[in-house]
């Protein structure tokens, strides 16, 4: 079994527990505390500075999609819903209707939501870009107002060219 590490990330809403091997990330979450415990050390693999510096990159509007190596851990279903999630574009939105459909079982909806409610990569597998088809707010791990701010952030800098 490989060792786990573990960083944290202190982004403008919240603090976020980045956790991964010396090959790959495999969570990404927000945490409900006020300080942060984990910060980086010498033994901390550069996969896991490549998340923190990526993920600030993302806070400030500079990086629209991420490209450091993740293991998306779940069931068949699961990992096929967070593949769908992954095709929704920076500053797009979706429903579960949408990635059920994307996935080839319709009726799936309920299935669907609770995968996206187990998405241990935040932001990286978009989760928060889902949104009820009537074009309200659904649930977030993270809460209804970070998913909120997070659309609101992608909206702010859709438009960037890098």
């Amino acid at each position: 079994m490989d060792k786990l590490y573990t960083i944290d990330y202190k982004s403008p809403i919240g603090i976020i527990e980045i956790i991964g091997t010396d090959q790959a990330i495999s969570s990404i979450l927000f945490v409900e505390r006020e300080e942060m415990e984990n910060k980086v050390q010498e033994e901390t693999p550069q996969v896991l500075k490549d998340c923190l510096v990526q993920i600030d990159d993302y806070f400030k509007g500079e990086l629209h999609e991420f490209t450091f190596p993740y293991v998306m851990n779940g069931t068949i279903f699961q990992q096929s819903v967070w593949n769908a999630l992954k095709s929704i574009s920076y500053a797009k939105t979706g429903s579960y209707k949408d990635i059920a459909v994307s996935i080839g079982n319709e009726k799936a909806i309920r299935a669907v939501g609770s995968a996206n409610g187990r998405n241990k990569l935040t932001i990286v597998v978009p989760c928060h870009r889902i949104i009820g088809t009537n074009g309200k707010l659904t649930g977030y791990a993270g809460g209804l107002w970070r998913k909120e701010w997070l659309l609101q952030h992608e909206q702010k800098f859709k438009n960037t060219r890098f």
